[in-house]
């Protein structure tokens, strides 16, 4: 793990495409391995408030185009399938997109991060919840313009991420980003985005049990 502000990390400099990859495959892989584990594991976790924080966010009325970036088995790609949404998942497991598909009906993108193809101005919102902070932050800009391009105008993003002092590295098998609110902020901002709100998850904890960061943005 490092601070994100050190030069001394190869994934941070140039374009060192063979170590992104390796990157990508790691993290990847360590999915495709614990996929069972980790849908018996977050299959009931209740985040009902990421929900409503995107779905109150967007302009317009319902049904609503719904990208879940990152969509792991489905849970929450088969909620806003339920409430009639076009509900689209991503990810990059393709245990998770196999499992998204069965648990779901939706269609559902084998894709990883940090090569996406996405139709431009196809969707109201992306429900990126616990996913992007698998983004290293050398490509964090670009992934994010991608996913801007890929809103239509006024479009919401939400992201959840676990928060930290800026570090970034291989934690327990993937690469992980753990930013806090002010450098978050700077990356989203600078990708185009209007920041609607903010919060620390789970709710109703002192503020240091609270490791997730929820952010809110809107396509301007």
């Amino acid at each position: 793990m490092r601070n994100l502000k050190a030069q001394s990390d190869p994934a941070t400099r140039g374009d060192n495409k063979a170590r992104l990859r390796h990157i990508s495959e790691m993290t990847i892989a360590h999915y495709d391995r614990s996929s069972k584990d980790f849908w018996r594991g977050t299959r009931d976790h209740d985040v009902s408030q990421n929900h409503a924080a995107l779905l109150e966010a967007i302009e317009g009325e319902p049904p609503f185009s719904i990208l879940d970036l990152g969509c792991g088995p489905g849970r929450d790609l088969n909620h806003f399938r339920s409430m009639g949404h076009d509900a689209v998942g991503l990810d990059g497991s393709k245990e998770f997109v196999a499992m998204a598909r069965s648990h779901s009906g939706c269609e559902v993108l084998l894709q990883d991060f940090l090569a996406m193809d996405l139709p431009e101005g196809r969707f109201d919102g992306v429900f990126a919840n616990a996913s992007l902070f698998h983004v290293p932050s050398k490509v964090l800009p670009r992934v994010l313009r991608e996913l801007f391009a890929a809103l239509k105008p006024r479009g919401v993003l939400f992201c959840s991420n676990p928060r930290g002092n800026n570090d970034e590295g291989f934690s327990n098998g993937r690469y992980s980003c753990f930013f806090d609110l002010e450098t978050w902020r700077d990356y989203v901002t600078a990708a185009g985005f209007a920041e609607v709100s903010q919060y620390f998850r789970p709710a109703g904890r002192p503020c240091h049990q609270q490791p997730w960061l929820a952010t809110v943005w809107r396509k301007d």
